[in-house]
């Protein structure tokens, strides 16, 4: 029941990214908010392998606040790859002349 409670808490985090962070038009809609699901997942699974006990406030502050540091460090890196991809895109398709056919 816990691992559905952190799952939602990290997809929540992934819509806070999504919608607090800039360039949200370079990226689909669930990719951050699904990722932040799959962090917290992740981090929670690992953690309780290392022996945290569930009911522990620990656990989750280190999950909630590591989900948040990767979905908010992933989503800027994204936004700054399509941005640069984006660009780089648009000089070779001038520079060859398709894009000014359109």
């Amino acid at each position: 029941m816990e691992l559905m409670f952190v799952v939602l808490g990290g997809a929540i985090i992934g819509l806070a990214a999504r919608y607090f962070l800039p360039g949200r038009n370079t990226h689909g809609s669930v990719l951050v908010p699904a990722l932040g699901a799959a962090v917290a997942a992740v981090f929670w699974e690992a953690l309780t392998w290392l022996g945290m006990k569930w009911d522990g406030g620990w656990i989750w502050w280190i999950t909630l606040l590591a989900t948040a540091l990767v979905t908010f460090a992933v989503d800027l890196g994204l936004v700054m790859s399509r941005r640069r991809w984006d660009q780089e895109r648009l000089a070779t398709l001038t520079k060859t002349g398709v894009a000014a056919r359109d």
